[in-house]
């Protein structure tokens, strides 16, 4: 199993480090809408140019925090699961209470985050 682990490891460092090899150039030769504004500037895809960083940053926050809530739910539910069929067994009573802690723990760093960053930017 451990093995297994280690593969699926190397295998995620070994595709997104592929990414580290590609020019930076490419990226734009790949993209066919990179002269659409230009043959059509009343495009739909031209009319979110002018929207800033702090848009897209607002947008991968609140995609994070939908994901990390998820993950959270999740785990709280497993935790749950192994809280229930622990049979009295110390270790996995531990380990349940482990993961309920810090999955609720996770989840309030998150909301806390997502306060952070909409007050940063709503300052800037």
């Amino acid at each position: 199993m451990k093995q297994f682990k280690l593969l699926i490891a190397a295998g995620i460092v070994a595709f997104f480090g592929a990414f580290a090899l590609v020019p930076a150039g490419t990226a734009l030769a790949l993209d066919p809408l990179a002269d659409a504004c230009q043959n059509d500037p009343g495009a739909e895809v031209c009319q979110h140019q002018d929207e800033d960083a702090g848009n897209l940053i607002s947008v991968l926050v609140n995609v994070l925090l939908f994901l990390v809530g998820t993950l959270s739910v999740i785990m709280i539910i497993v935790s749950g699961i192994w809280y229930v069929t622990s049979t009295g067994d110390a270790g996995k009573v531990t380990r349940a209470k482990n993961t309920l802690m810090y999955s609720v723990i996770g989840l309030v760093i998150a909301f806390i985050a997502f306060a952070v960053v909409n007050w940063v930017l709503d300052i800037f």
